[in-house]
């Protein structure tokens, strides 16, 4: 069977949560000390995603296999240090978990976030990737997004940089 596709509810923090950090974790969690790991996954709180959840600012979408969470995307603001052209969105985040990486579900995703940003009058996309995660790097360039910087990203006290990206839409 498939993954399903649905627009998560306010309800869904939880599941959004955990499956944020063990996504997270399986990826990255080997580059990090334990204390910078468990910072930055404690920022990432069910209220802090009920909030988002709640905001019409930002777009959701949710992956299930088999009725269990296998993956999420979500749109929001600008927060990168960006300077778009015209009206933009930010993709914050999509994961998967590995066993959903190679099915094609990305790709449902991606278009799902295409669409929206789309349909939300954006002009412009943009996201960031960890320098290192190649796979990822991959996947967006086949979008068509390229590189327009670098960026900080902090986890817990340990600073990582990552390729700034950009989608004209």
């Amino acid at each position: 069977m498939t993954a399903t596709l649905r627009t998560p509810g306010v309800a869904d923090a939880t599941v959004i949560a955990a499956l944020m950090a063990s996504c997270f974790t399986a990826t990255f969690g080997h580059l990090y000390a334990p204390a910078d790991l468990a910072s930055f996954l404690g920022s990432l709180t069910p209220e802090r995603w009920r909030a988002e959840l709640a905001d019409p600012a930002f777009a959701f979408q949710l992956a299930e296999h088999d009725g269990v969470a296998v993956g999420f995307a979500k749109l929001g603001p600008q927060g990168l240090p960006v300077a778009p052209t015209g009206p933009m969105i930010e993709l914050r985040q999509l994961y998967l978990t590995a066993s959903q990486q190679g099915s094609g579900l990305a790709g449902r995703m991606m278009d799902w976030v295409l669409a929206t940003a789309r349909d939300r009058g954006a002009r412009e996309l943009f996201l960031s990737v960890y320098v290192d995660n190649v796979r990822a790097r991959r996947f967006y360039e086949r979008y068509g997004f390229e590189e327009v910087g670098t960026y900080t990203f902090m986890v817990g006290d340990h600073a990582d940089e990552d390729h700034l990206m950009r989608l004209a839409l």
